[in-house]
Formats: structure tokens, sequence, C-alpha cells
């Protein structure tokens, strides 16, 4: 297994063009910055119309760039010739891409150290979009960040540096986004001085050991409750707080859970039946095996809501716990 590499607090003295989109990204920049790390240029995404009104907005790494005083460039497509010839301009050693799009072999090749990517997992295990939910809608008790170098394949370069972090039994991707984000720019900054000094050398993959994380769509949201409580958990926090887990209720409402606990008592509560304590405080519904515990959930229309409020205002069948 790769480690973590703790090199000195000196500068890799490198040349860096950085490719990325959102604040996973954008925090990573901000650190490389902090550091003392040559950011020449930023790429990202080109602003996208959102909303009722449709007005563009900008990436929020573009956000970050103006914010930092570092030149950046938005391209609609990253194989326009124009967009090609401005990053070879800046004659960058290497190129650091966080979150953004697949590139080409004319622009991975193109700095003398390569590209490096910074992946949310521990590689070869969830290539691929989501490798953060895929993870823990999977059940795994660790992943981490994986630094590679791009070639023509999705997530299958050689390693330079890897580091493992637990994950919490009722950790939800959004608490493991924010500990990967952080230790994503250790690993970025030990990369960077790793190429520049010469003591990082790529390690090959085990295609064999690789699993997919393949982007989540909105069918992969439906909780199917006819399975094991621990699926059923594992896919709420999985999604949670986005793009959330989905519960469709006997009326053909769509409601998010965003957090529960299982309940290990030995109270039987049939499939997707709502039950609750007795003091009308803590919700619970079925599974295949055991009840789980819902603490935060949001109805169609509304705000986030806790248990406790939704029982105020629940107009149905709901069963008592036994005491």
């Amino acid at each position: 297994m790769l480690e973590h590499r703790k090199d000195n607090e000196t500068p890799s003295g490198l040349k860096i063009i950085f490719f990325g989109t959102p604040q996973f990204a954008a925090y990573i920049l901000e650190s490389l910055v902090t550091h003392g790390e040559n950011i020449v240029c930023v790429v990202t995404t080109a602003e996208k119309e959102q909303g009722r009104g449709l007005k563009t907005h900008p990436a929020v790494l573009q956000e970050k760039a103006i914010e930092l005083g570092i030149p950046f460039l938005a391209p609609k497509k990253v194989r326009d010739q124009e967009f090609i010839e401005q990053l070879r301009s800046f004659e960058a050693d290497c190129f650091c891409v966080v979150a953004y799009k697949i590139l080409p072999k004319e622009i991975y090749a193109m700095p003398r150290l390569g590209t490096f990517n910074v992946h949310t997992s521990l590689l070869p295990k969830y290539r691929g979009a989501a490798p953060m939910h895929r993870a823990i809608l999977n059940g795994e008790t660790e992943t981490g960040i994986t630094t590679f170098l791009l070639d023509e394949q999705i997530d299958t370069g050689g390693m330079l540096l890897q580091e493992k972090i637990p994950i919490g039994i009722n950790e939800t991707v959004g608490e493991l986004h924010d500990e990967l984000m952080h230790l994503g720019a250790k690993l970025a900054i030990d990369t960077l001085r790793g190429l520049s000094n010469g003591s990082l050398h790529p390690k090959m993959q085990n295609a064999s050991e690789a699993t997919p994380a393949p982007k989540i769509f909105p069918e992969d949201c439906i909780i199917n409750f006819n399975r094991p409580a621990e699926d059923v958990h594992n896919h709420i926090r999985g999604l949670s707080p986005s793009p959330g887990a989905v519960m469709i209720l006997p009326t053909g409402e769509r409601m998010k859970i965003y957090r529960t606990t299982i309940d290990h008592s030995d109270w039987k509560l049939p499939p997707a039946d709502f039950g609750s304590s007795i003091n009308k405080r803590k919700l619970y519904v079925g599974t295949a095996t055991m009840p789980i515990e819902i603490h935060e959930l949001q109805r169609e229309g509304k705000k986030k809501m806790s248990a406790e409020e939704f029982l105020r205002g629940a107009r149905m069948v709901i069963t008592n716990k036994p005491e």
C-alpha cells in the first residue's frame, strides 16, 4: 500500500495549472496557494444557466480563482484548439486535476511532469464519478485519497500517493466529503513536492482489484425497504445530503430521508411502515430485518425537519413502539 509522504514544507517550485469545478477543488486550490505553490492558471467549467430565470452562474472554482487573483480559463469544450494553445503558452511543469472533465491526451501529456488527479477512493477500488457515495452505499468501513497520473482510461493511471481513513457507521457522504477534502489537499501538496524532487514514482494499479463507482442517477435514490436494515441505513447516509435518499409514501408523496440509525431492539415493524415512541419524539421505519430510526427528513415542498416535527404534523397510521 502506498503511504502518505511527509515531505518538508518547502514549496515544489513548479509552475502548475489547476483543473476543477466544485467546492472540493476550490478548497484544495486555496491550500496549494497557502503552502506557496505557484498556480499560474486555473481551468474550470463554463458558466451555466440555472434557476427559473436561467441566470448564468460561475463554477465555485472560478470564484475562488478570482478571489485569489489567479488567471482562469473556462472553455466550453476542452478539445478546442485555441484553449489548448492557451494552456501550452503557460509552459507549466505539471497539471493538477480535481473533479473535472475527462481530458484528452493532447492536454494531459502536455506538461513535462505529467498530469495528476486527486481521487476520492483507494484505487483501484471505486473508479468512476461517485466514489464517495458508492463506498458508503456498499457499506465500506474505510476509504481514502489516491493521487495518480492520468492516462487514456478513466482512473487507471500509475498511483503516486495514497492514504486511508475510516468511515464511521453513521457517517454521511457529506461528512466524508469534508474529511477527504482536507486529506486531498495534504496529498496534493505532497504529490507536487515529490514530483519536483524526483522522489515519487508511479505504481501500476492491479486491474483485477478494480471496482466501479458510476454516477448516481435519480432511480438510484429510491429506498427499497425490503432490504436488510444495514443496507437501507447505508443507502440513506450514502446519499445524504445530496442528492438525498427518497422514500415514496403510499400517497405518492416523495420524502427525503437524511439521517438514520439502526434500532437493535427485538421490535419488528413491516417494511416501509412507520412507528414511533409512545411520547411521539422518535420516528422509526421498518425494513426486512429490524427498524431504523429516522432523525432528519424532508417532505416534498417543505424544509428539512426533525422526527419530532414530522410526528407533530403526521396524518397517517403510525404504530407505537412497545416500551
